[in-house]
């Protein structure tokens, strides 16, 4: 990493070293909140200043490991905060908090250093506009709506297709929107970033993408650190080469938790369940850095952990004040194959609304709610006295909401090598037109499989002509007696 000294060398000296807190005496000059300082041989040792405690002390958190640090070190002071790689030479990368390359390949060029501490762009600036993030998905679109430069939340557990989702995402966006996706891995497993690195290198979204993490094993320091490292980086993209950015954070839930280790760590009277009495503020300090201005947009879509499925958590609580839209993962709807396994009764977006989406859009949205959630009423019924037993309009109303389910299906670029479908990517007014007719009943007739896995509407129709049994050719009459006198 690269840090500009200031003036001539500034020295310290351990004074105690408490896990990942160390106290340092400055004799010449004491260093400011949030300047870097290096110990250890070839300044191995990575320590970010948080609190002076008086004129001589400063009190520190280790960004590394603190193995061989002891009392009496010497201590330089970079002269400057934490800095992140700005540039063209970052895209296709994979980074550390401290901006060293960890994907073993070649050198870092063209490319330059920026503190990862910055403000927010300030409201002059922002665009005051809601506009629509398309994503290509049917269900996402015309559902949940994700505002551009806004944040979305996605709310799911293991092995629902989280990562899938978000990797179609990144796909549809570099190919579409011709922007840069940043992921960013908070307290990630090293496992899941290994095997996200080869999944969009064999996807072919890498060369426009960068690659962020801060392990699981790594000082909560570090991994409350990599969030704004992400930013700096998207910032660049958005505000110097006017270009939007997709970024992801896995997980959100795991930076305030780092947040709070730092916090119990320098010793801060805890707040309410044990969280941070700065969690508010640390939380916002990050958010609010994403934002559409008017150079470009920084779309965010976050992982959520919400802790024992409980929404009235501080961290869950604070979370949700920040999002524009919520994308509920569902396993039971993975189990059944309907896949993106959205849940559209659970999932919501507050761009849904008539002045955003227009009218039509948000009439077609309410209907297709309504027709989704008189089904699941109706399915216990359906389970006990069987699908018989319903009026003729409740039946009506049950073929229309699994044609819809169904249709809502969509097959992934990122799964074709798994699944042998096609990828689609459908506008949004073909989400539309497509939900529309099924609602008209214009598909009653249509057999539900007609309507699964396909991208626009008249797909469908393609795949009935295609199931239909060929005509059997008529063969002409055979007059056995002419033939038997013509010979």
């Amino acid at each position: 990493m690269e840090n500009n000294q200031s003036g001539p060398e500034n020295r310290g000296v351990v004074v105690a070293v408490r896990g990942s807190v160390v106290d340092i005496r400055f004799d010449a000059r004491l260093p400011p909140i949030h300047t870097v300082l290096r110990a250890g041989e070839d300044g191995c040792i990575v320590i970010e200043v948080l609190a002076q405690r008086d004129a001589r002390h400063v009190r520190g958190i280790a960004l590394t490991p603190t193995q061989g640090l002891a009392r009496g070190m010497v201590v330089e002071d970079t002269g400057g905060p934490l800095k992140a790689p700005v540039g063209k030479g970052i895209l296709s990368r994979m980074f550390d908090v401290f901006g060293n390359a960890i994907d073993r390949e070649a050198a870092l060029t063209d490319i330059q250093w920026r503190s990862v501490h910055r403000s927010p762009p300030p409201l002059a600036r922002r665009s005051t506009q809601s506009e629509i993030f398309e994503t290509g998905i049917k269900v996402i679109d015309v559902l949940m709506p994700l505002e551009r430069g806004g944040k979305a939340g996605l709310f799911g557990g293991a092995g629902v297709g989280k990562t899938v989702l978000l990797t179609e995402m990144i796909h549809n966006m570099i190919g579409n929107e011709k922007g840069v996706s940043i992921f960013c891995g908070i307290g990630e497993r090293c496992r899941e970033g290994q095997e996200l690195y080869h999944d969009m290198k064999q996807a072919g979204v890498l060369p426009n993408m960068v690659m962020v993490f801060g392990q699981m094993n790594e000082p909560p320091g570090a991994r409350f650190r990599v969030g704004h490292a992400a930013l700096t980086m998207a910032e660049y993209f958005r505000d110097d080469e006017h270009r939007d950015v997709l970024l992801l954070i896995d997980n959100i839930f795991r930076f305030i938790q780092a947040g709070m280790e730092v916090s119990g760590l320098m010793g801060q009277m805890p707040s309410r369940l044990g969280y941070q009495p700065t969690m508010g503020t640390e939380l916002s300090g990050l958010e609010e850095r994403i934002a559409n201005t008017d150079t470009g947009a920084i779309t965010s879509i976050q992982a959520v952990y919400v802790p024992a499925d409980d929404f009235t958590d501080p961290a869950a609580v604070h979370t949700f004040s920040h999002l524009s839209a919520s994308i509920v993962l569902s396993r039971k709807r993975a189990s059944e194959g309907l896949f993106p396994a959205i849940d559209p009764l659970q999932s919501n977006s507050r761009m849904a609304t008539p002045g955003i989406v227009g009218e039509r859009h948000y009439a077609l949205a309410q209907d297709i709610r309504r027709t989704l959630a008189q089904y699941a009423d109706l399915k216990d019924i359906i389970a006990m006295l069987g699908l018989e037993q319903l009026s003729t309009e409740d039946r009506k109303v049950v073929a229309r909401a699994r044609r819809l389910e169904r249709f809502l299906t969509q097959p992934f670029f990122t799964t074709e090598q798994f699944t042998g479908l096609k990828g689609k990517m459908v506008s949004l007014k073909d989400a539309l037109d497509g939900c529309e007719r099924i609602l008209h009943d214009e598909f009653k007739n249509a057999p539900e499989s007609a309507l699964y896995m396909i991208g626009t509407i008249d797909e469908a129709n393609g795949k009935m002509e295609a199931r239909l049994p060929a005509p059997t050719p008529v063969q002409p009459k055979v007059d056995h007696a002419w033939d038997a006198h013509a010979s």
